[in-house]
């Protein structure tokens, strides 16, 4: 991709950024920045590959971290409830015309919410039909439903299998960690019946179709303890996450001063990376390795590739990740709507192509630090900070560095054993 032209959309700080220079506060970046200049310059967007469909608007959890329903975003209060066929139609079309105008191959279409489970099995199948229907040969959709695993029955996996549908559930680690922050709204845990959908889904009948487990870290459990629940389930794949925070909403546990979430990783690390064979891939430790070995990102929280996911709400608008729904109301706000605007219109949003265009994105200590390319300036929702938008660092900017710098090491540490005489 050609580098974009200096200074035409390249975060401007003020007094809480970097570089003492003024913005304004009206239009704090990326909404300021110029993609008119960009596109004159020379630079051209990429496509989206994954498309979160979110079927159901609503939840039966009240998790201690949400970022939908206690965040600052109220905009799910006015959406239906759940994405009605002809919705799912337009933006089955959609991906269609993208894919096929940018000469993919492969999309992948995540199911989401909300609880996708909420919505019947029968209007479930529905929704999956007009995505098939819709993104032919040549282009093949993966489709995938991410769960919190409390209705996955007998009922939604024989569907699943019958309709092709991967499944990934969230689970925060054994019953006293997940039941202390995964309740229901009358206050009772989620664990019993999560185990148990897991132990199905684990099964051999319904296995092919697990594609992973999502863990929120809590810095307040033991480590360990929290992995070694998660491997019980035997996962292909394990995600964990860092809790949705920024600077003007500081991550839980997190005095300011310590790397409170890059010592529980690596604690976590060092046990996984230390065994032979390894149990399942963990997806952040394996993308920072393959980023330190010179390759690209695959997630959006690391590295420098440009960011191709949008997302499509109940009633068929356009959003950017619904992570910036942390942030503050309206933040994921594009002001498009399947009905009538392509996905290509979508890849103009500021916001959108702020994290298409690499290291002029960052702020200029991240363009200056020797982790900044793996480490990409973290999650782009974690940069924010009232005022200046998103021309800040990582609020996980210490535990980043320390957990990049520990893999570093282990890694480079092997490969000099690899190439040393007589190896």
């Amino acid at each position: 991709m050609p580098p974009a032209p200096p200074d035409l959309f390249r975060p401007a700080d003020r007094p809480g950024g970097e570089g003492g220079r003024t913005i304004d506060a009206a239009r704090p970046w990326p909404d300021s920045g110029d993609v008119a200049a960009l596109l004159a310059g020379g630079w051209r967007p990429r496509p989206f590959r994954t498309f979160v469909l979110k079927i159901h608007s609503r939840c039966d959890l009240a998790c201690d971290y949400c970022y939908v329903y206690s965040g600052p975003d109220r905009s799910w209060r006015d959406r239906p409830r759940m994405m009605s066929a002809a919705v799912a139609a337009q933006a089955a079309a959609r991906i269609a015309e993208h894919a096929t105008g940018h000469g993919l191959r492969r999309v992948q279409v995540v199911l989401h919410g909300g609880e996708p489970l909420l919505c019947p099995p029968g209007h479930m199948a529905t929704l999956v039909r007009e995505i098939r229907a819709a993104v032919r040969a040549p282009v093949r959709a993966s489709v995938t439903v991410q769960t919190n695993g409390v209705r996955l029955d007998e009922t939604y996996l024989r569907l699943f299998k019958d309709l092709g549908v991967g499944v990934g559930v969230s689970l925060d680690g054994p019953a006293p960690v997940h039941d202390g922050r995964r309740r229901t709204a009358a206050g009772r845990g989620s664990h019993a019946p999560v185990a148990a959908a897991l132990r199905r889904l684990g099964g051999t009948a319904y296995r092919p179709l697990f594609s992973g487990l999502l863990c929120t870290i809590d810095v307040r459990a033991d480590p360990l303890t929290v992995y070694r629940e998660l491997l019980r389930h035997a996962p292909p794949v394990v995600d964990f996450l860092l809790p949705h925070a920024n600077w003007s909403a500081p991550p839980p546990g997190d005095d300011g001063r310590g790397t409170p979430y890059a010592d529980w990783l690596t604690a976590i690390f060092e046990e996984w990376y230390g065994a032979a064979p390894r149990p399942t891939s963990i997806r952040l430790f394996d993308e920072i390795i393959h980023l330190l070995l010179g390759g690209h990102a695959g997630t959006e929280g690391l590295g420098l590739t440009p960011v191709g996911v949008a997302v499509v709400e109940t009633d068929g608008t356009i959003e950017q990740t619904d992570a910036l729904k942390s942030v503050h109301d309206g933040a994921a706000r594009t002001g498009l709507h399947v009905a009538r605007d392509p996905f290509d219109t979508a890849l103009l949003v500021p916001g959108i192509a702020a994290r298409q265009i690499g290291a002029a994105a960052l702020a200029p200590g991240c363009r200056a630090c020797p982790v900044g390319r793996v480490c990409g300036g973290g999650h782009y929702a974690h940069r924010y900070r009232e005022g200046t938008g998103f021309a800040n660092p990582s609020v996980y900017c210490r535990d980043l560095y320390r957990l990049i710098g520990h893999i570093r090491t282990r890694v480079s540490g092997d490969i000099a054993a690899l190439r040393a005489p007589g190896a």
